[in-house]
């Protein structure tokens, strides 16, 4: 039988595939964020800037099939995994469900508190808030019947599926270009950029579940957990390979019409907007098949080596170590810091995100040594469990 669990300094068990796809996950958000402080550059397709070489043409492409709109939904997925294994976890220690999903929503709303303060004080690309706010908004679930999971995954992604696309539409149509300009400029300080901040930040996860559709893969992670197909990932060979040969053409597929925009083929905002709208949706199988995709490889290991251990460690400090690469970015890239988002291009920014991530797998390393978990997740698992 293959080793599909590790144990941790304190005796617990922990699921390789999941924090395997938790440390991978975090190099593709940062460079599917790296590009949003390229302030200097001319505006490409949608977040993308223009490409000034092949390298920066390679980069974009490979950002459009495989990270945009892929990333935040295998975060998603991940997300949901874990909402079911902590109340899973709350229910086997005894507690009540009702105590159960008390916790669940403690520790969104600190998923929020965390959010809140990368956004306006460090100046990051936030997903925490949106996230603590998914927790709020479908915890109930986790203590209904799997039929009331699929029937609200069902009506949800039925609404996002016939109003993203227009609503994509109508933002293109009225930005006037296939792009989107850099939300940063050469003018921003400090202390301009988090006073507006502080005003705006509590739009931020609402605009997100507006414009995104978080809540889908949030529930397909809950739906996935309770098969265990990332913990017993080894009972779901079949079903992870038909998962994977299923949703990774899916997403391949609607990230094509996307990169013919600009290139080969012109058409109008509205429809353009449209086509972004689809590769949102399709997005969500994307990071579903990379969730499985990990799933597959846990069962393969059959016991950890040099880099899957790291990457292991880095999963398990998954939320210490989003923080940190958001806040290295916005120091080498951030025009209220070192400023390099004005200076290069988007296959440096690229190769600037890749360093930051290989820092990160060396910083987990070192703490998994010395048996210390991740200073955030110290803190959360504090405040969450005070009262416990």
């Amino acid at each position: 039988m293959e080793n599909t669990s590790v144990r941790t300094s304190d005796g617990k068990k922990r699921a390789i595939s999941l924090d395997l796809a938790r440390g991978a996950m975090l190099l593709l958000i940062a460079l599917a964020h790296a590009p949003l402080y390229l302030y200097a550059s001319e505006p490409g397709i949608m977040h993308r800037v223009e490409s000034i070489n092949f390298f920066d043409q390679v980069v974009n492409l490979f950002g459009i099939f495989f990270l945009d709109n892929r990333a935040r939904a295998m975060f998603a997925v991940l997300l949901g995994y874990g909402l079911v294994l902590s109340f899973k976890s709350q229910i086997s220690k005894g507690k009540s469900e009702r105590d159960a999903l008390k916790t669940i929503r403690r520790r969104s709303w600190y998923l929020i508190l965390f959010g809140a303060i990368l956004a306006v004080f460090i100046g990051g690309q936030d997903i925490l808030m949106a996230y603590g706010v998914a927790g709020l908004l479908i915890s109930w679930i986790l203590t209904r019947e799997i039929k009331t999971l699929i029937r609200w995954f069902t009506i949800i992604t039925f609404i996002y599926c016939l109003l993203t696309p227009i609503v994509w539409g109508f933002i293109m149509q009225e930005t006037g270009s296939y792009g989107f300009s850099p939300d940063v400029s050469a003018e921003d300080t400090y202390l301009s950029t988090t006073k507006l901040k502080l005003v705006f930040f509590p739009m931020i996860p609402i605009m997100v579940h507006f414009l995104l559709p978080i809540l889908p893969s949030v529930l397909i992670g809950m739906w996935i957990a309770r098969y265990q197909l990332l913990t017993k990932p080894e009972q779901q060979f079949r079903t992870l390979y038909f998962i994977t040969l299923i949703g990774l053409p899916v997403s391949l597929l609607g990230a094509i019409p996307l990169s013919f925009i600009g290139s080969v083929w012109h058409p109008s905002f509205f429809v353009a907007g449209l086509i972004f709208g689809l590769h949102i949706l399709t997005g969500i199988s994307g990071g579903l098949a990379y969730a499985a995709i990990f799933g597959i490889i846990g069962t393969k290991l059959k016991k950890l080596g040099i880099i899957s251990h790291s990457l292991v460690a880095l999963g398990k400090r998954s939320l210490t170590f989003y923080v940190w690469n958001e806040a290295m970015l916005v120091l080498f890239l951030s025009p209220v810091a070192l400023n390099l988002g004005g200076h290069v291009s988007n296959g440096i920014a690229a190769m600037i995100a890749v360093g930051i991530w290989i820092f990160s797998v060396v910083l987990a390393t070192l703490l998994e040594k010395k048996n210390l978990n991740g200073p955030l997740e110290v803190l959360l698992r504090r405040w969450v469990y005070k009262n416990n």
